[in-house]
């Protein structure tokens, strides 16, 4: 594994083999949640779905990365998640089965609840929002403060699920409902934390991998125009890219 040298205005960037992405992450997030645990007794994190968490979780849920962490203490939120129900092979919530986290302690969107009483994801977007009011520190702003959220890339640079032009920017909630993306599959509405939480999270943690993901973070590392090209949120001095050798290869610093 080796950091590229960057400005500290920039994420770090750690590019790995494509075979060591996800236990690349997987140490990242347990030296994170250690860390927080230590510091604060609790370590609150966002994590995702998409085609990497399976590997992820299957790496931190194995000796030795499990024992680095008090799991009881750490308290596990969503990122984004499709309108489905929990058991739906869509659902981000089926990977998590593979960690050792106390049930008490998975905090999902409430998609399947909404869908039980028959209401839309914006019900499911409010009702997060105040559990993530009660629950989880926030900024002066009332925005959540995590102690880490984990991002995958979609191929058209979204993060969450915020995809480009996207009217979640100007939402007020912590959670907004998504509509059903016409461009990108799968085409199903989706309920996603507002992206302000990025930059209020202590720890932002970027993984992703293949060459289909090259152009677009290779512009992300320039430019400001996040409603153009949302990972860009991401672009924090609070943050860790790692990224195999064909995802990174268009990055400057590459």
């Amino acid at each position: 594994m080796s950091d590229a040298s960057l400005p500290s205005s920039l994420p770090r960037l750690v590019v790995v083999a494509p075979d060591a992405v996800s236990g690349a992450a997987a140490e990242e997030i347990a030296r994170v949640l250690a860390g927080a645990i230590a510091a604060r007794g609790v370590a609150h994190w966002a994590t995702t779905g998409g085609s990497a968490a399976p590997g992820i979780y299957h790496a931190l849920g194995a000796s030795p990365l499990r024992d680095q962490v008090d799991w009881s203490r750490v308290q596990t939120w969503w990122g984004d998640d499709r309108f489905v129900a929990s058991d739906d092979p869509l659902s981000n919530v089926l990977p998590i089965a593979a960690m050792p986290i106390p049930p008490a302690n998975l905090h999902p969107i409430p998609t399947a609840e909404a869908i039980a009483r028959g209401e839309r994801p914006a019900w499911a977007a409010a009702r997060y929002a105040e559990e993530l009011a009660i629950n989880v520190p926030a900024d002066a702003g009332g925005t959540p403060v995590f102690d880490l959220i984990v991002l995958g890339v979609g191929p058209d640079g979204h993060v969450l699920s915020v995809f480009p032009g996207s009217a979640v920017w100007d939402e007020a909630l912590s959670c907004a409902a998504v509509p059903a993306p016409t461009h990108i599959e799968p085409h199903v509405e989706r309920v996603t934390l507002h992206p302000r939480v990025l930059a209020s999270a202590r720890s932002v943690l970027v993984v992703t991998a293949g060459a289909g993901k090259a152009a677009n973070l290779g512009r992300a590392w320039t430019g400001d125009d996040v409603r153009e090209l949302p990972v860009r949120a991401a672009r924090l001095a609070t943050a860790t890219w790692i990224l195999d050798d064909a995802a990174a290869s268009a990055l400057p610093h590459a």
